[in-house]
């Protein structure tokens, strides 16, 4: 389960590059109950979504030369150098080299040997986001990939990651958590030739916001002019999930969780 207690290798951050920062805004504080407060002056327009005051995500405006808008998942290295130089050993990319934000932490933008995008958050002061596996908040990620095994490889490889099996039916399902703590399983791999809504694309993070309610986030997310990509669907023990993107393309997906087994 993914929570704010994170460990090495798990998602500690998460943050949208959009077209258009205000009407982001707007689309999440609807969907979602964020309301975005900036980062500051010498921030470059970067800032925080936050939900009851929690900063549930990060947000900044970009530009075209810098990719279509989409939501960038991080995860937590002990050394942004180390594990920069290790996804290049790994036949992985670096887009942003690791670089110090302000004194809150490290990050590089990197990209596996697919060439799907991840970040990489070393902590400083600021740890992660505050609030994780509620409503309007970061609860689970997925990464579709054209080659499960090179995947596994890599980010094990990269950032310790490990992966089991869950059978579901009509298949199996690739699990991951961090290194040596299943209990902190935080999401899973998906072949991208296997998911109809996925096999035209390239690969990438998919992440998904706990709601309590997924029938009507997806009826929300329409009515506020984003698209839905796949309709609200039950997945057994898991919950109900609805994949969607918002006005500006940035794809994500939103869950409601199924009752824990006692």
């Amino acid at each position: 389960m993914l929570t704010t207690r994170f460990v090495t290798g798990s998602p500690n951050w998460i943050d949208l590059g959009t077209s258009d920062i205000e009407a982001a805004t707007a689309f999440y504080q609807a969907l979602f109950g964020w309301r975005f407060q900036s980062a500051g002056p010498d921030a470059g327009g970067y800032g925080f979504f936050q939900l009851d005051g929690k900063t549930a995500a990060g947000g900044m405006q970009t530009t075209a030369e810098q990719g279509p808008p989409s939501w960038n998942v991080y995860f937590q290295s002990p050394d942004a150098e180390a594990t920069t130089k290790a996804a290049e050993q790994a036949h992985g990319s670096v887009f942003v080299q690791p670089m110090d934000v302000m004194g809150k932490g490290h990050m590089a933008i990197l990209a596996d040997q697919a060439g799907a995008a991840f970040g990489i958050w070393q902590p400083g002061s600021t740890k992660g986001v505050d609030v994780a596996n509620e409503p309007g908040s970061l609860c689970w990620v997925e990464l579709y990939t054209p080659d499960i095994a090179a995947a596994a490889a890599f980010y094990h490889k990269v950032l310790g990651h490990e992966t089991s099996a869950a059978s579901f039916p009509g298949g199996t399902y690739t699990c991951i958590n961090p290194a040596g703590a299943e209990e902190d399983m935080f999401g899973g791999l998906i072949p991208l030739a296997d998911d109809p809504t996925e096999a035209a694309g390239d690969p990438y993070w998919l992440p998904y916001f706990e709601v309590t309610d997924t029938d009507a986030a997806v009826a929300e997310a329409r009515e506020l002019g984003g698209t839905v990509r796949m309709p609200a669907t039950d997945v057994p023990d898991v919950g109900r999930i609805a994949r969607l993107a918002d006005p500006s393309g940035a794809r994500f997906a939103v869950l409601r969780s199924a009752p824990r087994q006692t």
